[in-house]
Parts: C-alpha cells; sequence; structure tokens
C-alpha cells in the first residue's frame, strides 16, 4: 500500500527511518559459531529493504557490527550495506556495540584516525535530529556512557531541533526478558535519564538483545530491533532461551508529527495474500471517508 494514499485521521510520517541491528560479520565471511551464514542474512534483509520501497530518511544500525572487530569483517560490512544506502539516496549511520572495536570500526567503517574515542555523531534529517552514542566499553561486553558523552549529550540537547530528536545507542536502557542479558546491561542509566527526560528526544533505537523490545526510559519510548545475524528464541522459558536461525527483521520507523511507530519487518519468503492491490487502493482513494467505511468497514450480513 502506497504511502500517498492517507485513508485516516493522521497526517503521513514526516521520515521514515530504517532500523536494522547486530550483523556480528566476520573476517572471509565466515559463518558465526560455524552455524549462522551471517553475511547471507544481511544479504537477504538488504533485499528486504529495497523491496519495502520507501524513501527512507536513513538507515540505522544499531551495533555489533563485526563479530570480532576485525578490520576485513567491517570492510565486507562497508561493501554490503553502502550500495544499499546509496541506492536508497540516504545517510548510513553505524553505531558502536559491544562486539565492536572503535579503532577497527573507525579506520574501516568511517574512514576516521584508529583510536579508542568514542563513535558518536550527530545528523540533522531534514529538521529531525538523530544523535548516535557509543555504549561499548573497551575490553567488555556490558554498556556504559562515560561522563564526557553524558555532558556532550546534554550541550547538544539544551538547543531543541524542529522535528525532536532521536538516540541510536546498541545497549537499550530496559530491563530483558531474558536473565543473562541484565548482566551486560547499561550502567549510570539515572544519570542518562536526568539528561534526556524532559528534553526533545522522542524516542530511543537500540539493539543487543537479538529480539524486538519495547518499553520507556524517562518516559521516553525505547525500541530494540531484533538481529540480522540470528535471533533469540523467546518461545523458551527465559533461562533456557538461546539463538536461533529464524525470525531474522529489521523495523520501519515513521515518524509523524503526533507520534512514532516503529513496525517490525520479517525477513521471510513466506507467502503473501493477494487479497488487496494497487488497484484496490485506488478505488479505495476514489471515495469519500464515508463511502470507505461502508465498502470496507461494515460487516456482511449473517
Amino acid at each position: 500500500m502506497s504511502a500517498r494514499y492517507a485513508f485516516g485521521r493522521h497526517e503521513p510520517a514526516s521520515h521514515v527511518i530504517v532500523h536494522v541491528s547486530d550483523p556480528h560479520l566476520l573476517a572471509d565471511g565466515a559463518a558465526l559459531g560455524g552455524r549462522y551464514d551471517v553475511e547471507t542474512n544481511l544479504a537477504r534483509t538488504l533485499q528486504a529493504i529495497r523491496s519495502v520501497n520507501v524513501q527512507p530518511a536513513a538507515i540505522v544500525v544499531t551495533g555489533d557490527l563485526a563479530d570480532l572487530g576485525e578490520p576485513e569483517a567491517y570492510q565486507r560490512l562497508r561493501r554490503a550495506v553502502e550500495p544499499a544506502a546509496d541506492e536508497l539516496g540516504c545517510p548510513l549511520i553505524w553505531v558502536a556495540g559491544n562486539h565492536d572495536e572503535r579503532p577497527a570500526l573507525r579506520e574501516n567503517l568511517l574512514d576516521l584516525p584508529p583510536t579508542e574515542e568514542p563513535v558518536t555523531g550527530v545528523w540533522d534529517l531534514s529538521g529531525l535530529r538523530l544523535i548516535a552514542l557509543d555504549t561499548s566499553v573497551p575490553g567488555w561486553h556490558h554498556g556504559d556512557l562515560d561522563v564526557d558523552q553524558l555532558e556532550w549529550l546534554r550541550d547538544l540537547l539544551r538547543e531543541p531541533a524542529p522535528h525532536g530528536t532521536l538516540l541510536a545507542m546498541h545497549h537499550p536502557p530496559l530491563p530483558s526478558h531474558v536473565p543473562l542479558f541484565d548482566i551486560l546491561e547499561l550502567q549510570h542509566q539515572e544519570e542518562l535519564a536526568d539528561i534526556i527526560r524532559g528534553t526533545d528526544v522522542r524516542g530511543i533505537l537500540a539493539g543487543h538483545l537479538h529480539y524486538s523490545s519495547h518499553g520507556t526510559f524517562a518516559g521516553i519510548p525505547v525500541s530494540v530491533a531484533s538481529a540480522t545475524c540470528y535471533t533469540m528464541n523467546v518461545a523458551l522459558p527465559a533461562a533456557e532461551v538461546n539463538g536461533m536461525d529464524a525470525a531474522q527483521s529489521f523495523q520501519l520507523v515513521h515518524v509523524h508529527p503526533g507520534t512514532i511507530t516503529h513496525t517490525v519487518v520479517p525477513v521471510t519468503d513466506a507467502r503473501t495474500g493477494d487479497y488487496f492491490s494497487p488497484e484496490w487502493a485506488e478505488r479505495m482513494a476514489q471515495l469519500s471517508p464515508e463511502e470507505r467505511r461502508e465498502a470496507f468497514s461494515r460487516k456482511p450480513p449473517r
């Protein structure tokens, strides 16, 4: 259904963002753990993104870009994803995760000096501000934000953006359904909450969990995208959850004047129905709201 059709009360989205997470690429195209073909899974995800036929304001990849932080893995990732961003005519925003190594990421994805400086950035997406934070901790898998990064964020948020601000980070400031992830949670969450509460921050995009999850933090919606490499089988009891090569997905983030929606898009070969079509949508567009309601909402008599 084309975005040009507006059949309800809400105004069309001012921005659409493609939110991808956790590709976990390895050098030489190796399979992750000897079992997950992460490059093929990423390629299928990128094809699904193309198939959605949107014009995104950005593609945001929220961390764990390379599983071991290998320079060649970042190069392979860049060769895979940059053409898709170029085709869609949008910026590509890389966010560091706990599996990433800052020097290799900075040099091989960003063309920056290979230092341990946090990988942060600010993008003005036609009035929507996106701020990338670096919650990675060199040598560790848990997340944190140091004093300098928090003060940098505080200074940025003193001035609101026309369409508000989204934060992108790897470690979500949320409790996890899976107990083991809480060992690796984000530290200094109280300090982050104090900084963003009452600002123009409208949402937080995160990854890390390998399953989709949503919550609020400091009154702000948090949306966690699942992984492209493998996902967590949350159909198991929480303490027994493990990875599976299924249910990969990404998210479409639609920024409306009054709300933001996060749509989980499965990467699957499942057959879909043919109930609706461009022709059907065109017919509906020719009707008045009352006629559309009569044609589509009324139940048939029993």
